[in-house]
């Protein structure tokens, strides 16, 4: 039986899919890695080797999604400064060193191809998705085709500037979707009372009153950015992912009500924003796919 397997890279996890070539998945499995002087890198080697070794034979394919921007050959990650000493540039076919040539991509691109292929983006020509966690992630579905521009950045949705006289954020974005809503400024958001959006979403369910106020205020700007982006990108479906949709209903009503003010519905469409399915697999998933596509 030939299979893939795709692996995302997370600062403090990594998630490996095994994936039929029709799209079976054979296994999934999370491992912790230490983000400490590139020690993660030996830790992956390591870990693959030891995952082809327990196989009846080689995977016919292999791809590797990590956060930053992918090189114009896919041979590594080029860009993404500040963390993961040791990313960039790292060229996973010579450091795997397993016989099978490994393409790269974008995280975030990675996991819009796995729904894409095996998840709520499946059927879909025209969607974008994005993943509220940390920040918020997010990538371009066009014509089938998972977009990524000049340099790779093509579907940094989150950031988008939705306040120009407020802050700038990692990309010198003012006022950016990422930091309306990411996990990263919840501390900000709440003058200093929730150290993270699973804390305030647990204080939301209990009626209290602050929380559910930063919480509705947060989703309200979330449609603002979501109906903007539609009438950029004119897709048949938003796909929305990361930790932040375990809230279920909790984000998907309210937010359903906000983009009723702000999103554009020439002749009564109206864009589905639906959950992603694959979960935090989605990415290693992606990744599989990738390598099946670019191997």
């Amino acid at each position: 039986m030939s299979y893939a397997i795709g692996v995302d890279l997370g600062g403090r996890r990594v998630k490996v899919a095994l994936v039929t070539l029709d799209g079976k998945i054979i296994d999934r499995q999370a491992h912790y890695i230490t983000d400490e002087d590139a020690a993660w890198a030996g830790q992956i080697k390591q870990l693959l080797h030891q995952i082809i070794a327990k196989q009846t034979a080689k995977p016919a394919h292999i791809g590797l999604a990590a956060p930053g921007l992918a090189a114009q050959d896919q041979s590594a990650i080029a860009f993404m400064p500040g963390r993961m000493a040791g990313l960039e540039g790292l060229n996973w076919t010579n450091w795997i060193d397993c016989g099978i040539s490994i393409p790269v991509l974008n995280d975030a691109h990675a996991a819009l191809k796995g729904e894409h292929w095996l998840g709520a983006a499946t059927g879909f020509q025209n969607a974008f998705m994005l993943t509220l966690g940390t920040g918020v992630g997010g990538a371009v579905l066009a014509n089938g085709q998972i977009l990524s521009g000049a340099i790779g950045r093509f579907g940094h949705l989150g950031h988008i500037t939705l306040d120009a006289a407020g802050d700038l954020d990692a990309t010198n974005t003012p006022g950016s979707l990422e930091e309306t809503i990411g996990d990263k400024s919840i501390v900000r958001r709440s003058n200093g009372q929730y150290p993270d959006t699973k804390a305030l979403i647990e204080d939301v369910r209990k009626g209290i009153r602050n929380a559910e106020k930063i919480w509705q205020d947060s989703l309200d700007k979330l449609a603002c950015g979501i109906g903007s982006l539609i009438n950029v990108l004119d897709p048949e479906a938003v796909i929305l992912g990361g930790g932040m949709i375990q809230a279920g209903e909790l984000l998907f009503q309210p937010l359903s009500r906000y983009l009723s003010k702000y999103e554009w519905r020439p002749g009564g469409h109206q864009v589905a924003v639906i959950p992603a399915q694959l979960g935090d697999y989605a990415g290693a998933i992606g990744a599989a796919k990738h390598g099946i596509e670019n191997g």
